[in-house]
């Protein structure tokens, strides 16, 4: 008997950053092309509070400070993307987090400017999906 490789029909969160906003279509598009469908989506400036708590695992680094001020600088996309392994699939849209070291044709490749405006967040497990859902969208 073979390796019986199965699926999941997962919920996972994306954020269209600042910077990518004036490709929302081009992005969605990219997403349901690919198997996954936006169930929920709204616009929102973010304000610091939010951020804070969005990013709190990056409270210690570096970057912390100046991802807090881009993300809040302008309108972003909130969305819930549903699909089967919708975070793994996600991650492989988006491409990898540096622009220039993304595989042709993925979102941060084809709109990312650097590592910290590389387009988009999206989650990076399923208990992150949850939380980040949670604070968007309870």
């Amino acid at each position: 008997m073979g390796i019986v490789s199965r699926s999941f029909m997962e919920e996972t969160f994306s954020m269209i950053k600042p910077n990518a906003m004036n490709n929302i279509g081009s992005i969605i598009n990219k997403f349901e092309s690919n198997g996954l469908k936006v169930v929920a989506a709204r616009i929102e400036h973010l304000d610091k509070k939010v951020c804070e708590t969005f990013y709190q695992e990056h409270k210690e680094r570096p970057f912390y400070g100046e991802l807090v001020e881009f993300i809040t600088s302008a309108p972003v996309m909130l969305m819930i993307l549903k699909g089967e392994n919708a975070v793994k699939k996600n991650r492989e849209i988006m491409g990898d987090t540096d622009p220039g070291k993304a595989a042709e044709g993925t979102i941060r490749k084809l709109f990312g400017e650097s590592i910290g405006k590389n387009a988009v967040h999206g989650s990076d497990s399923l208990e992150s999906a949850k939380r980040e859902i949670g604070i968007f969208f309870n």
